[in-house]
């Protein structure tokens, strides 16, 4: 805005930011981070901090907040930045909705599941009494940052993982998008999601995937960002992973642990009629593809009861089970009996 920007340059105070980034990406991105508010005049604060599922708590919400605190922010003009993978951005997000009610905040995601997930929509959160996301709030950030060069830094599990978010949305509302998960879904996991010149065969698959990722996902957010509806397409794989994801820390990655959920929930699809045995095979074949798993021994028959039950106490009374009707295609039902949950299980074991 170039009002904002006559703004900020005629004022005779200092731009001052605070910003909260993953150790691990301190280490790798750091120096360059500095450089540049050093190069830019900004009196700055980086707070170098380990972002991740078992350290994602109002502790650590706490910590960033009393740093905020001697720092002295202006809760209006200076943004607090995050710069890291989805745990920091919830963390960030939630933090910065509480300082003084509501400081506006920028995310800068460096994990390719971040990039199409975290980085998109208004929640935040942090774990509580070992459930996932217990706490939290909605407040979008100001703006967020993508920058594709982040992901190439990330191993190779980390992508796959990321593509777990992405796939959701391909089996929910997008044929073209799954297409290209399947066609190209090994390539983009050896060029870790760079746009490469030469490889005309592929186009710039990378661009693309992302792209439509983030545009599905915002056509389903932006018209419910406070989940007054809670029939959401975007709900799919998130059924019974936040207790599995829980339940084997650290053993399973989010993206990871949403396509377990996704397998599943796929032979329920299958057993309820809805999905073909060809539609079947294929999407399972392609999460392998894109070297997801497809079943894990922590998903007992007990974990999914429990899970949906839990399931049923935050939506409504209903469990609202958004299930693939074919690819790219699904709807929410509410009438899924326990009979073919069941045989739906014992298939899934079964394979």
């Amino acid at each position: 805005d170039p009002q904002q920007i006559e703004l900020a340059t005629a004022s005779k105070r200092k731009l001052r930011r605070f910003i909260v980034i993953d150790e691990v990406v301190d280490k790798l991105y750091g120096s360059k981070v500095r450089a540049y508010f050093e190069e830019n005049n900004v009196q700055h604060k980086i707070l170098a901090l380990p972002t991740t599922e078992e350290t994602k708590s109002m502790d650590l919400v706490l910590n960033i907040l009393h740093e905020v605190q001697n720092f002295s922010l202006d809760r209006r003009t200076e943004p607090i930045i995050a710069i890291g993978g989805g745990v920091c951005l919830d963390i960030v997000g939630l933090a910065a909705s509480l300082y003084r009610r509501r400081t506006p905040y920028i995310r800068v995601p460096t994990t390719l599941l971040s990039y199409v997930d975290a980085s998109v929509g208004a929640k935040n959160g942090v774990n509580f009494l070992q459930c996932k996301n217990k706490l939290g709030g909605y407040t979008p950030p100001v703006a967020s940052f993508l920058d594709r060069s982040f992901i190439q830094s990330i191993p190779r599990r980390h992508i796959s993982n990321g593509l777990g978010e992405i796939l959701k949305m391909a089996l929910m509302k997008h044929k073209g998008l799954f297409d290209l998960l399947k066609n190209h879904g090994k390539y983009l996991l050896d060029t870790k999601f760079q746009s490469c010149n030469g490889l005309a065969d592929h186009g710039d698959a990378a661009l693309q995937t992302t792209r439509i990722a983030i545009e599905t996902m915002l056509e389903e957010l932006a018209p419910n960002l406070w989940e007054d509806d809670l029939d959401r397409l975007v709900d799919f794989g998130h059924l019974i992973s936040p207790e599995l994801e829980m339940r084997v820390l650290p053993s399973l990655m989010h993206g990871e642990a949403v396509n377990v959920d996704m397998a599943f929930m796929t032979y329920v699809a299958h057993a309820r009629g809805l999905l073909g045995a060809q539609d079947k095979e294929q999407i399972l074949q392609c999460m392998r593809g894109l070297e997801l798993p497809v079943w894990h021994g922590g998903c007992s028959w007990a974990l999914i009861q429990r899970a949906l039950r839990e399931r049923l106490k935050h939506s409504g009374g209903q469990p609202r089970m958004p299930l693939p009707t074919g690819l790219g295609v699904a709807d929410i039902f509410n009438d899924t009996s326990e009979e073919t949950l069941e045989r739906a299980y014992k298939m899934w074991v079964k394979d």
